[in-house]
């Protein structure tokens, strides 16, 4: 088999590297720069070489990150690895190694819905196949993103209307900057926290399109009471936060479909909107791949694993050192 579950996590023996390891290795393959996919203190990483910009900014300028682009392949240790898209954010990728006419797919973490950010996810056919399951219950099941763009900027409206100033909490990396994608600019000013514009030069570079983001309050244009701001959860309750005076609070996240999730957060409001595959778009993904031997990680783990199994897969639960985006580490 050419992957093996160990304590510093995926592992190929045959390649000698490790795929979003837990702990410092020699050689780290990564599938995007979220906090729970990658750690520091690794000798060397290898990453899609759209997202190799963010993976060194999380890891700081010391780090030794190299880089392939998507559909191009490299020989390591005789074991052929490739990187496709998974059109979660900026980078990610479905990472692909075969060795000996075996071919096996990690995922990482992986959405179907084009968000126009980065390349759409591509299902890659194997024998063995890791796929997330951060959202793998049936009750997770998305609605079309422009229909909660559009909600987004009414809600904006309504608390313009009232002298409020809407903020917004997001992971500052991926979700931040499709939300600003989806804002509407004639509707008034945009800002958002340091800890979301530092990923911003790097979309930008990459093609993305974003409104003009204000550096700083006008109060002569009554920017207070209009504004749109974008920040992560970790900004509530800030100095910072608090010099946009009356404010709307909301979240944009998969977990707002939970009844009371936004209650629990203490929001005004929340919107359904994840960077994650729903439980259709997990099921078929899984399908697609072709793959005999399914391995579950990253969420519901044991649940999917064992609808899989009842509906003829070979699927296991495959534990996780780390659970989904710290948004902490996000900054």
């Amino acid at each position: 088999m050419l992957l093996q579950k160990t304590e510093d996590g995926l592992y190929c023996a045959a390649g000698g590297f490790h795929i979003d390891p837990w702990r410092p290795v020699k050689v780290a393959i990564i599938t995007h720069a979220h906090s729970d996919h990658v750690r520091p203190g690794s000798a060397l990483y290898l990453t899609e070489e759209s997202g190799r910009e963010i993976l060194q900014l999380r890891l700081g300028p010391d780090a030794r990150v190299e880089s392939i682009p998507y559909g191009e392949s490299i020989a390591h240790d005789g074991v052929k690895v490739s990187f496709h898209p998974a059109g979660h954010i900026l980078g990610s990728a479905q990472v692909r190694i075969e060795h000996n006419g075996e071919v096996a797919v990690v995922s990482g973490d992986y959405k179907l819905e084009n968000d126009g950010l980065c390349p759409p996810f591509e299902p890659v056919r194997c024998h063995h196949f890791v796929t997330e399951s951060t959202f793998g219950l049936p009750i997770y099941r998305w609605r079309l993103q422009a229909e909660i763009f559009s909600e987004i900027n009414q809600w904006w409206r309504e608390n313009q209307a009232l002298g409020r100033a809407s903020i917004l909490f997001c992971y500052a990396l991926g979700k931040a900057q499709r939300v600003l994608a989806g804002l509407d600019p004639s509707i008034g000013p945009i800002f958002v926290h340091g800890a979301v514009e530092r990923y911003l030069p790097a979309y930008r570079r990459a093609g993305a399109n974003f409104p003009t983001v204000g550096k700083y309050l006008d109060s002569s244009r009554n920017e207070r009471g209009s504004s749109f701001v974008i920040a992560p959860r970790s900004a509530d309750n800030s100095p910072w936060m608090r010099k946009f005076g009356e404010v709307s609070t909301a979240c944009a996240s998969g977990w707002m479909q939970v009844r009371g999730a936004r209650r629990r957060r203490s929001l005004d409001r929340g919107f359904v909107l994840s960077d994650h595959a729903d439980w259709n778009g997990l099921l078929q993904t899984v399908k697609a791949t072709g793959a005999e031997k399914i391995w579950v990680t990253h969420g519901y783990s044991h649940q999917l694993a064992r609808w899989l199994r009842e509906a003829g897969w070979q699927a296991d639960a495959l534990e996780t050192r780390y659970g989904e985006e710290i948004e902490s580490d996000a900054e």
